[in-house]
């Protein structure tokens, strides 16, 4: 049997498992151990022993849990309640301007906590109600929701740029970096859509009445204070890093405990929210740790095979393919997966076949992880199955109907097409800042 029809067997049986409602983690990581025990015997028992060393080696994991950890603590002591009041107000006497103010919300949620997830439930239980209540169309900020809370996987500190650096062998912090850029434009672009068709269609996002703008000025600079706090959390934590004082394993305990005392001093670190912020902590840093782990025995058998080669040589020389449309053709495939698989998922099932790939066409790993990124934030929203989608339904209210969600996205999703292009077109977007810090 050749390598070529035993890679497309092992892509099969993973797929097939997944369909059986497996665990991502224990599909790919059976399938692998599997394949490495029926090619190599007993042997073979040492590309998942050796991947799990390799994992525990990896100091950069801590910033993992520590990340977590944080974004817990600031969304469960509520503090992210003071953020939107804090837009409420500010915001508040421009036309469309809670929409706004919901996407810098959205952006200093995905500094908290590099998980889509927790934008998108922060988004649709804080923002969501008060802006229907004060008539803003509820199309338009449903998409404005589901846009923001798709940040939160390129704004830092991304917890899926983590995993992403595990697989593909790059610095986290360099990854992070290049996703500041590319997430403020994408932030940029979403605020100015919204600006300009609230210029033309007030109706869809009127002004605030004068009697809820008309605050005493010490007030306004109170909310100011408090919503800016994890913006002042995030500095703490990156100013040290991007100047080179202090490693990315130290920074992220820096704002692990910052977070940590900033809840105490607010008076909110309950033991309730402790023990929530631990257990969710627990839970998702060790899912996490579960797919890195299935990944790295996957794609070590993939190496071993060289159907990464195999795959490469088809494309180039049997069929003639250039290498960018090598790269679109791939991330069209990450539109398609993602109608059925979230993120993570996406990464690890193709993982050892395309960042391999992506190196030998000659592409940057580090823009590539970007690019990555930006994709599956368009996956996550297109119909008829986008992740995003069935979590808006589930948190949406009854008002807000599947059809509505769907209508909501498109803009949004036009949007991010234009960013997508942008950073293809011209990757120094993505690899100015990255290379300005650590040039020095």
């Amino acid at each position: 049997m050749s390598y070529e029809l035993i890679a497309i067997l092992m892509f099969s049986a993973m797929m097939l498992m997944l369909m059986t409602g497996q665990r991502v983690f224990g599909a790919i990581g059976f399938v692998g151990a599997a394949a490495a025990m029926l090619l190599w015997g007993t042997g073979g028992s040492d590309i998942p022993f050796s991947a799990a060393m390799k994992l525990m080696k990896w100091y950069p994991l801590l910033t993992l849990p520590m990340f977590i950890f944080m974004g817990y603590v600031l969304s469960e002591s509520r503090i992210a309640d003071d953020l939107y009041r804090m837009f409420h107000v500010w915001m508040g006497p421009v036309r469309g301007g809670l929409a706004i103010g919901t996407i810098g919300l959205m952006v200093l949620i995905s500094a908290m906590n590099g998980l889509s997830v927790a934008g998108m439930a922060i988004g649709a239980t804080i923002a969501l109600p008060e802006l229907l209540r004060r008539g803003y169309d509820k199309t338009m900020v449903t998409g404005v929701i589901q846009a923001g809370s798709s940040l939160g996987i390129l704004v830092p500190p991304s917890v899926v740029l983590v995993l992403y650096a595990m697989i593909a062998r790059q610095p986290v912090g360099q990854l992070w970096l290049a996703g500041v850029v590319p997430g403020l434009m994408m932030a940029g672009l979403f605020v100015l859509y919204i600006a300009i068709r609230c210029h033309f269609q007030p109706r869809l996002g009127p002004v605030l009445p004068a009697e809820e703008r008309d605050i005493p000025l010490s007030e306004k600079l109170s909310l100011l204070r408090a919503g800016l706090l994890p913006l002042g959390i995030f500095a703490a934590m990156m100013v040290p890093f991007v100047n080179g004082w202090t490693s990315l394993v130290e920074s992220s305990a820096i704002g692990a405990m910052t977070a940590f005392l900033a809840a105490v001093l607010k008076r909110r670190m309950t033991r309730e929210v402790f023990e929530t912020s631990v257990r969710q902590t627990l839970a998702i840093s060790c899912m996490f740790m579960w797919i890195i782990l299935a990944a790295l025995g996957f794609g070590a058998v993939f190496d071993g095979l060289g159907a990464v080669r195999a795959i490469e040589d088809l494309f180039t020389e049997q069929l003639g393919l250039s290498p960018w449309m090598i790269l679109i053709l791939m991330q069209l495939s990450f539109i398609v997966m993602g109608t059925f698989l979230d993120d993570t998922a996406m990464l690890v099932i193709v993982a050892p076949l395309y960042v391999p790939l992506v190196q030998a066409l000659g592409f940057d790993l580090i823009w590539y992880g970007v690019l990555y990124t930006i994709t599956t934030q368009i996956a996550y929203m297109t119909p008829p199955f986008g992740y995003n989608l069935f979590l808006m339904r589930a948190m949406a209210p009854p008002s807000i109907s599947i059809h509505d969600i769907y209508r909501s996205i498109v803009p949004f999703v036009a949007v991010m097409v234009i960013a997508l292009a942008l950073v293809m077109a011209f990757p120094q977007i993505a690899l100015w800042l990255p290379h300005a810090v650590y040039s020095k």
